[in-house]
């Protein structure tokens, strides 16, 4: 796992959300979404900074903001999806079998093999 940008304003120690990059030629300053890669002629801003930029006079701030489409999955999102599918793929054991008719685990015989996945069939 990558470390967490920080906010490149000094004493500030919040993570970086968007990133800042002045376009010197049209006297533009561009807050848009956290770059993908920290650049030397950009800085990386927290929700706070990023929201407070002012720019000098004559010179005009965009603000790009992302479309919400556009966003990839947080960790959060993932991992509960890997936990949504984990739990969809547990066996179900019913209830009203008597412990003589359920299957052991690993019982059966393996029919076919592909890379570390067996198919097994009950005996």
């Amino acid at each position: 796992m990558t470390p967490t940008r920080r906010c490149s304003r000094t004493a500030c120690g919040r993570p970086a959300v968007t990133t800042l990059t002045y376009v010197y030629a049209d006297q533009t300053a561009v807050v848009g979404p956290l770059a993908t890669y920290a650049e030397p002629h950009s800085y990386d801003l927290c929700d706070v900074h990023g929201e407070r930029l002012s720019a000098p006079r004559g010179w005009e701030v965009l603000r790009l903001v992302p479309d919400p489409g556009s966003i990839p999955p947080s960790q959060d999102d993932l991992l509960a999806l890997a936990d949504a599918v984990r739990e969809a793929g547990r066996p179900v054991v019913q209830a009203t079998r008597s412990p003589a008719e359920v299957v052991p685990t690993g019982a059966g015989r393996e029919t076919a093999r592909r890379g570390h996945l067996r198919v097994l069939t009950s005996e």
